[in-house]
Order: structure tokens, then C-alpha cells, then sequence
């Protein structure tokens, strides 16, 4: 059967590509620091969830220069709900390093993409290829689906990563690789998607071997993951006689890193809470009053299960560490998710219930 040809992919991208507010119109050198803004973004996200960030990025911070020039409260404020949170600090350590070390522009060459903070492997292929037209190999999602359907590469994922890879970057053209490179996304998001495949209006049709063998929408096969842990713990919502709830802000490192929280217990494994132990975690004394029902969220690689208690100080709670905030101020801190959710279970909503 024929082999896919890089030209017939492009002239259907040309005729059927996605706008996106952060791709550069036809025959329009794009920004590498929008392509690099956007690509951090779109990490373990939806276009649809990553567009209104990005936007409201560019206008606080329109280059590169700007992002690095602030504080990193506010980009984590900016952050605050898009999850996965260390890639907001990499991203303003990235925003510095390019500044420091490139004079605020983006280098071209993958290696020195790939010595910047936050900018992996993918990442420093993908602002090489769109960003300046080099000849790299971006391999997302969308690829490694694609390369597996057209070779009928049946060894599941991740062990097939390498072979996918050598497989995608012997089809890279040397004539617009960049383009050709978000064409691949395009035919992974739209036509080559996950499930049912709409294999008629593929460019690569005649030469996809998993169409030819009835094995497009099974692939690409995926070692079976193991189940996720649940933890729990305790999150403490207190307040003091000016109606203000104590935050504080969690260690640079790790989960979470550097965003604001409702003040918790450890979260630990196990099938039950031992609840009279988390509550030797409580910041402060007080008469502690269990709330019903369970605030619930998913991490990657766990479950989170937190009770909900509420306390009041008859003082200021000056004494006492962290932060104090009026409800009506905390769309100033930058509360990830998961704490949004305690918000709105301890003023009397229903975020909680679900997961995220």
C-alpha cells in the first residue's frame, strides 16, 4: 500500500485547519512566545479549557519580558483553576531564564530549548518546529495515535513511545515542518480522534495500514493502569470576629507548590480517616464542628477525600499563622481547584461533590 505523504497532509491542513488564538495565520511567522505560552498551557489540558487562559495571559503580560518581570503570586493567581501547578512556577522561571540568559528571546535550537526550565523533550520540539521551521519531532497524544493507526503498531503504550517517535520523525519534511507539525495535532483532534475515527475524510486514508487490517479504533493499545489510591484528611476552615477565613500558603515544593490552601491535615492513605489525630493538624484551638459530607477531587495519580470542619475565634487571630482573607477577596489568592471546591462546601455550596 502507498506510504503517507508529508504533502498530502499539508494541502488538507491548509484547507481544514483550526484557528486557535494562539496559532499564527497562514503565511504569518508565528510569535515562539505565544507557541511556548500555549504549549505549556495545553500540557494535561483541553484547547476549549486553555484558550481563555491564554488570553488573559496576553493581555496582563503581552512578551515574554513582561511574564518574567513579576511576581510569582500573580502568575499563579492568573493559574489559579488550569491545575497541574509546578508548570506555572516552571513557567515563570522559564519566562526569567529567557530573559537572563537569551536577552528575552526564545532560542531556536532544541537543545537550549530543552536546558530552559519547564521545556521538555515535546516542548522544545514543538517551539522549534512552529516557532522556527526546524525540522523536529512533537510527539503528543494526537501523534503517538495517529503514527500507531497509519503503521498498525500494535505494542501497547508507553513501550511503543520509542518506536512511534522514530517512526513520526522519519515522515518530518524539510519544507514546513512547522505547519506539518500542527497538522498532525489538527488530524489527531479532529478526524483521527480516540474513538470513532472518521477514517473517509482522512488525508492518509489509502495509506493506513490500521484502517486496512480493522484496527484503527482499537489502537493505539495501552498497558492497563494500575487503580488510583484514595487519601483523606481534614481541611479546617476558620474564621476570626471580622468575618475573615484563615488561608496559608503551602511549601514551594511538591503537590500544590506555592498556591494558597484552606489550611489542612496530611492526606493519607487508608481506608478511614482517623479523625481525632488529623485534628491535632488544626492551626489553631477551637470548638470544632464537623460539616456533613465529603469534599472529593482527583489528582493524577490519587483521589482526595477531605472533610470539611468549622472553627471561630473571637479575636483578630493574629497569633495565629497564615493568612487572613474576607471571602469577598479570594479571587486575589490563588486557590487551585481543589480548595475552590472547600470554599464553596464551607460557605454552603455543592462544588465539592463531584471531581475535577
Amino acid at each position: 500500500m502507498p506510504a503517507p505523504q508529508p504533502a498530502d497532509l499539508l494541502a488538507w491542513y491548509d484547507a481544514h485547519r483550526r484557528v486557535l488564538p494562539w496559532r499564527a495565520a497562514p503565511g504569518v511567522k508565528a510569535d515562539p512566545y505565544h507557541v511556548w505560552l500555549s504549549e505549556i498551557m495545553l500540557q494535561q489540558t483541553t484547547v476549549a479549557t486553555v484558550g481563555p487562559y491564554f488570553q488573559r495571559f496576553l493581555a496582563r503580560w503581552p512578551t515574554v519580558a513582561d511574564l518574567a518581570a513579576v511576581d510569582l503570586d500573580e502568575v499563579l493567581k492568573e493559574w489559579a483553576g488550569l491545575g497541574y501547578y509546578a508548570r506555572a512556577r516552571n513557567l515563570h522561571a522559564c519566562a526569567k531564564a529567557v530573559v537572563e540568559r537569551h536577552g528575552g528571546r526564545f532560542p531556536a535550537d532544541e537543545a537550549a530549548l530543552l536546558d530552559l526550565p519547564g521545556i521538555g523533550a515535546y516542548t522544545a520540539a514543538a517551539i522549534a518546529a512552529i516557532a522556527f521551521d526546524r525540522p523536529a519531532t512533537a510527539m503528543d497524544g494526537n501523534v503517538e495515535r495517529v503514527m500507531s493507526r497509519i503503521y498498525a503498531v500494535t505494542d501497547p503504550l508507553p513501550g511503543s513511545k520509542p518506536k512511534l517517535k522514530a517512526l513520526a520523525a522519519a515522515l518530518v519534511p524539510t519544507r514546513r515542518p512547522g505547519d506539518y507539525t500542527q497538522a498532525l495535532f489538527d488530524l489527531g483532534a479532529t478526524l483521527c480522534s480516540p474513538r470513532s475515527p472518521r477514517c473517509v475524510l482522512c488525508p492518509w486514508m489509502a495509506a493506513c495500514r490500521g484502517r486496512r487490517d480493522g484496527l484503527a479504533e482499537l489502537l493505539p493499545l495501552k498497558a492497563e493502569k494500575a487503580a488510583k489510591p484514595t487519601r483523606r484528611g481534614v481541611a479546617f476552615w476558620l474564621t476570626n470576629a471580622r468575618g475573615q477565613v484563615l488561608l496559608r500558603r503551602r511549601p514551594e515544593s511538591g503537590l500544590l507548590g506555592g498556591m494558597m490552601e484552606v489550611p489542612s491535615s496530611a492526606w493519607e492513605p487508608g481506608a478511614d480517616l482517623a479523625y481525632t489525630r488529623a485534628l491535632g493538624w488544626a492551626p489553631a484551638a477551637a470548638d470544632w464542628q464537623r460539616l456533613p459530607g465529603i469534599v472529593r477531587h482527583t489528582f493524577t495519580h490519587f483521589h482526595l477525600e477531605l472533610t470539611v470542619v468549622r472553627g471561630h475565634l473571637d479575636d483578630d487571630g493574629a497569633a495565629v499563622e497564615g493568612v487572613w482573607c474576607a471571602p469577598a477577596d479570594f479571587h486575589d489568592q490563588a486557590l487551585p481547584t481543589v480548595m475552590r471546591k472547600v470554599v464553596a462546601w464551607a460557605r454552603g455550596g455543592d462544588a465539592g461533590r463531584g471531581k475535577d
